[in-house]
């Protein structure tokens, strides 16, 4: 039987497509989304064409009895616990250190921090020599060299950078735990061709990651069964420099 992975957020965009690849390497797939979301177009028959069996299940990440009720809610579905768990899913809006509120910090925390902690929690408690589980944070580059735009979101991300690392070494043997840190990848609406291939030359490699480098990386990750407690940086080699403001800004946007 093909391992379980549970991909938190893996509807649309980056998630997508480390789903798809997950199910090429070999994996079924538990399909995470918010209650209000749906599959992209196409993505359930590319997770067939793969060999992939796959059910979308849904649970908003601020809500700790949602979060709870996750890991129950994919093995009714799926008919066994993950295997491996990817925490995808992530709230991302603008503040700063001038703007930022507590609820808006609680908020990120919420979904970007503590959701990804409780379902690795979770994961492993059910884990055990005849049966191991993986788990991949998503991170981002940022954490690296912190910049204040989206500083909630940045706080959130690198309590979940160091939550890796101790989560690692609590849950060894049987449990391994990973990071992999994005650059910008998939434009947002306030991008556009112009600033990506502006953004793009601010890399030390100049380029920008396509999703599906990202995706390779969790794979990866997921089956280097001698590793733990890393993180992969797929990002143009934007961890190695100091940013003063997010690419949006720095690109020449307004």
């Amino acid at each position: 039987m093909r391992p379980l992975a549970l991909v938190t957020g893996g509807c649309r965009r980056l998630g997508a497509a480390i789903c798809v690849a997950l199910a090429q390497a070999g994996y079924d797939i538990a399909l995470h989304s918010s209650p209000d979301s749906a599959p992209e177009p196409g993505l359930g028959e590319r997770l067939a064409a793969a060999g992939a069996a796959w059910r979308h299940v849904t649970a908003d990440l601020a809500d700790a009895a949602a979060v709870a009720g996750l890991l129950p809610a994919v093995e009714a579905a799926c008919g066994r616990r993950p295997a491996l768990l990817v925490n995808n899913a992530a709230r991302f809006d603008y503040d700063s250190p001038e703007t930022v509120t507590q609820a808006g910090l609680l908020d990120h925390y919420a979904v970007n921090s503590a959701a990804p902690v409780l379902l690795a929690q979770a994961v492993a408690a059910g884990a055990g020599a005849d049966r191991p589980v993986a788990v991949v944070n998503i991170l981002d580059q940022r954490i690296a060299a912190p910049n204040a735009d989206q500083f909630g979101y940045t706080l959130s991300k690198l309590a979940l950078a160091e939550a890796t690392m101790i989560l690692a070494r609590r849950f060894a043997p049987h449990v391994r735990v990973c990071g992999v840190a994005p650059g910008l990848t998939l434009p947002t609406a306030d991008y556009d061709a112009a600033l990506m291939t502006k953004a793009a030359a601010l890399m030390p490699l100049e380029l920008l990651a396509e999703p599906a480098e990202i995706a390779d990386a969790v794979v990866y990750l997921a089956k280097a069964r001698a590793i733990t407690g890393q993180v992969l940086f797929v990002d143009g080699g934007a961890h190695l420099c100091r940013y003063a403001r997010d690419f949006l800004f720095l690109a020449g946007a307004q």
